[in-house]
């Protein structure tokens, strides 16, 4: 369906506010930008960065550069959220999008989420996203202004984790790697609907780590940019209420813990 000139606009408008909030760390939108959903941008030697899209027939690890070490959920997984008191059910996709739910399913088990809070939440001049997960976030003291530049770090190794941008079209076998396209040409599998859940990233496709944000509305402009890896099954009337400030009482896994694969295993 074809945009109107002033939805056109606004989308434009949020994309480029996207690629500007990606360029640099002193480039990132600040919190008081009302449609960056970027994060910092990937360490320039991050493994995980590479120039080209890569579609693979079999998603093991293994076949994509980069991803030996990152954890990966082979099937779905249910994420209870809670704000504030109140829960917010996730479906998380492992199945088509194996490395992004894994990875998220992977630090909601390390509890890497409890206690961030929403750095950015955008409802004018229409709903557009909820963003948190900085790991910065848990320091109270940590400058508003500078909360969504954070990534994760492994404590046992002092890395940096990053993860390639993931994003399987409709009706393929499995996930494209490391490359945005277009998604008017190519529908997605998993689509920026209302409630959609997805992966924040800087310019870098491959930037992503522990960012996340919700879908206030139907996004369709961000197909094909973002890795959207999982929908708000209950509860969407607290995301609605979130706040900029509000923090992650906890995160944690109800359902499909056995389908995360870890690294080793």
């Amino acid at each position: 369906m074809r945009l109107k000139f002033s939805q056109f606009l606004i989308a434009f408008l949020m994309i480029s506010t996207l690629m500007l909030g990606g360029c640099s760390t002193g480039q990132v939108a600040s919190t008081s930008s009302p449609t960056s959903v970027a994060t910092s941008p990937a360490s320039e030697t991050s493994t995980n960065q590479t120039t080209e899209a890569t579609s693979v027939s079999e998603t093991t690890n293994e076949s994509v550069p980069g991803m030996t070490d990152l954890p990966r959920l082979e099937g779905k997984a249910t994420v209870v959220i809670t704000v504030k008191g109140s829960p917010i059910t996730v479906e998380v996709d492992g199945t088509n999008a194996p490395i992004t739910a894994g990875n998220f399913v992977d630090l909601v088990q390390k509890g890497v989420y409890d206690g961030l809070a929403f750095h950015r939440v955008v409802r004018d001049p229409q709903p557009f996203v909820v963003q948190g997960g900085d790991p910065q976030s848990k320091d109270p003291k940590f400058p508003v202004a500078r909360l969504g530049t954070g990534s994760y770090t492994d404590p046992k190794t002092g890395r940096e984790r990053y993860i390639p941008l993931e994003i399987k079209p409709k009706g393929a076998a499995t996930p494209e790697y490391n490359k945005p396209f277009d998604a008017t040409a190519r529908p997605v599998e998993l689509a920026h609907k209302l409630g959609a859940v997805a992966m924040a990233r800087s310019q870098q496709p491959d930037s992503a780590s522990s960012q996340f944000y919700f879908a206030l509305a139907d996004l369709p402009f961000l197909d094909g940019s973002y890795a959207v890896f999982g929908n708000v099954t209950q509860g969407f009337d607290v995301v609605n209420k979130i706040q900029q400030g509000d923090r992650i009482d906890s995160a944690k896994v109800t359902q499909g813990a056995e389908n995360l694969k870890t690294p080793g295993q």
